[in-house]
């Protein structure tokens, strides 16, 4: 079939009927036409919100965000058992957690948590630990350095 001026339709749904007001008690919005009863905005040209109010107008439409969200960044928590997958020996710094995917690039600083296990004698730069897993880390034979 050919797409002739005479066949051409909007796609389905792009095009929503106009809800018509006012046409009696059986179209669902007749009599008050969903106004309510009487009152300045049920009336025709009644008060109809906020116009040429600057400011306020704008301060309204915001989301209303409450409480107190703190500016200085959190440290990405890592716990202990992800650092089964470095090297014997290996050192630990922000990079070399960056590089292996266990802290997002965005992160400013990290803290390595937990006491699970841990079979790798490592050694910890510039990294806040928590004392569980310092523990761990130095009954090993690593060391943790900030």
């Amino acid at each position: 079939m050919s797409i002739e001026l005479h066949s051409l339709k909007p796609s389905q749904g792009s095009r929503v009927k106009k809800f018509r007001v006012g046409r009696g008690l059986g179209s669902g919005r007749g009599k008050t036409s969903g106004r309510g009863t009487k009152g300045q905005r049920s009336r025709s040209g009644g008060k109809s919100g906020l116009k040429m109010k600057g400011l306020k107008r704008m301060l309204l439409g915001f989301p209303k965000v409450r409480g107190f969200q703190s500016m200085s960044s959190k440290p990405a928590s890592v716990p202990l058992v992800k650092l089964e997958q470095f090297a014997e020996g290996a050192t630990i710094t922000l990079s070399a957690l960056r590089k292996e995917g266990l802290v997002h690039r965005a992160d400013q600083s990290a803290k390595i948590v937990g006491n699970g296990p841990l079979t790798k004698k490592i050694t910890i730069k510039g990294i806040a630990v928590s004392a569980g897993a310092k523990a761990v880390i130095e009954k090993l034979g690593g060391s943790v350095t900030s």
